[in-house]
């Protein structure tokens, strides 16, 4: 079955259910992809608000989430306060289908509206090219590579300022 394109401005960014985790829960990518595999993680956890998990719909169907805070971090890097870590994940039949550029711009207006950020963080597993060249293109610049602390897997480091407008006089 091919998945019809998904139309950007039907993208909306919500907060996630447990129906949403649920399923999420159960996504499972092809290796090497498979880092990110969802199965097997509780439900429940997904759905703590200090986590920051937030659902990605279009048309009222879950195509993806994204989380701002934490959970964006991998153990190994020395992480600061100076940005907001985001991470995410389409859902794996949509994967490879030029969508991530969509997704995250999406999530990027959604952190900025919400949490209006100094700048936004990503880490993304170096071998994921694809990853890599989505968030270059959006602006997001390294600024470092570690190993991660629990399996040794190497992990890239982006990061990308938010320009705010200036107020005349201020």
């Amino acid at each position: 079955m091919v998945t019809p394109l998904i139309d950007p401005r039907s993208l909306e960014v919500v907060p996630l259910t447990r129906p949403h985790a649920e399923d999420i829960a159960t996504w499972r990518y092809d290796p090497p992809y498979d880092v990110y595999d969802y199965v097997g993680v509780d439900p429940g956890e997904l759905l703590d608000p200090d986590v920051g998990y937030h659902a990605v719909l279009a048309g009222g169907r879950l195509v993806a989430f994204r989380s701002f805070g934490p959970d964006g971090r991998v153990p190994g890097w020395d992480y600061d306060d100076r940005a907001l870590d985001t991470g995410g994940g389409l859902r794996p039949s949509l994967t490879g289908q030029g969508l991530g550029r969509t997704v995250i711009s999406a999530g990027l207006a959604f952190g900025r509206a919400r949490f209006a950020p100094a700048a936004f963080r990503v880490t993304v597993a170096s071998f994921n090219a694809r990853a890599l060249r989505t968030v270059q293109s959006l602006g997001f610049e390294r600024v470092g590579s570690f190993a991660a602390a629990r399996d040794g897997r190497e992990f890239v480091v982006l990061v990308r300022t938010e320009h705010r407008a200036v107020r005349p006089g201020g």
